[in-house]
């Protein structure tokens, strides 16, 4: 038997899309990447302009064995679209096949679920009903 393997980037990206409309915020796919395994990059927009931006986490934030994806903050404060954009850049230079989902949410919450957030994201409200027990 083949061991467990992570959700490709496509399905998961359509789940969380999912996840985050239900629960009554808007997203839109900005850049689709590679359909298996492309890096995934969240912006999430608040009411007052601001911006967080998350991104994978690293594989030492990972227990072993697991295959959720898990996301890490990438600005410790709300950042401006220009900046999100340009720590964007960077990381297209880096990897041109990831994907880029922008969340518009009044309470700025990043609609992840327990196991798909890393220490580094709980600063940010989580979307209300959506944690796993």
């Amino acid at each position: 038997m083949s061991a467990l393997t992570r959700l490709r980037s496509d399905i998961w990206v359509d789940a969380y899309r999912r996840r985050v409309e239900i629960a009554g915020g808007y997203v839109t796919i900005r850049q689709r990447g590679a359909t298996e395994a492309g890096a995934i990059f969240i912006i999430v927009s608040n009411r007052d302009g601001g911006s967080r931006l998350y991104g994978p986490a690293p594989q030492s934030l990972y227990d072993e064995g697991a295959t959720s994806r898990r996301f890490i903050a990438l600005n410790s404060e709300d950042w401006d679209a220009l900046q999100v954009m340009a720590m964007l850049e960077k990381q297209k230079r880096f990897d041109p096949d990831l994907w880029l989902v922008d969340v518009d949410d009044r309470e700025g919450r990043h609609f992840f679920l327990d196991d798909e957030q890393s220490p580094t994201t709980s600063d940010t409200p989580p979307a209300s009903g959506l944690w796993r027990s």
